[in-house]
């Protein structure tokens, strides 16, 4: 019994009882807290679950950006467009993923002073694996059918209608 009621806690929790305040402004402001909350939530299940390989979500992030191009080469400016995070250091990830062997710097061909980017062999695996995974945490953690996705991205995205 005392493992159903924290599964239930867990699965039910209301962003009230998360941070622990009533106090609103505005369901405007809960609804953004709210948001801010369940990134974080799955930010912190992505996190646990790509520990196993060695490697952080803004690692994960640039593979997987770098996988939606392949066999094409990126440059790390193209590639810092698409990160979710904007504010991340592509540079120094690059560089932790080249030292991983899990990507291949090279000189653009047409402008020397360019570096390019792939995926190597190890990469795409471990991006695959991972990526596996992900999907089968986020299966058992987000319960949410697809109609409901829908509604939900419709209304993330009008959140952002000023971005």
């Amino acid at each position: 019994m005392e493992n159903r009621c924290i599964y239930i806690y867990i699965c039910v929790v209301k962003l009230e009882q998360a941070i622990k305040s009533t106090k609103f402004k505005s369901e405007v402001q809960k609804a953004g807290l709210n948001v801010l909350y369940t990134a974080w939530w799955i930010k912190t299940l992505t996190v646990k679950e790509l520990k196993d390989f060695d490697i952080t979500h803004e690692q994960y992030n640039v593979l997987r950006i770098l996988k939606g191009k392949h066999p094409e080469l990126m440059c790390v400016k193209d590639i810092a467009s698409r990160m979710i995070e904007k504010s991340s250091n592509v540079p120094r990830i690059v560089d932790r993923l080249e030292l991983k062997s899990l990507i291949v710097r090279t000189q653009g061909e047409i402008d020397g002073r360019q570096t390019v980017i792939t995926l190597t062999q190890k990469g795409i695996k471990t991006l695959e694996t991972a990526t596996e995974q992900l999907n089968q945490v986020w299966e058992n953690s987000i319960t949410m059918d697809n109609e409901d996705a829908l509604t939900l991205n419709d209304l993330l995205e009008k959140f952002r209608i000023r971005e």
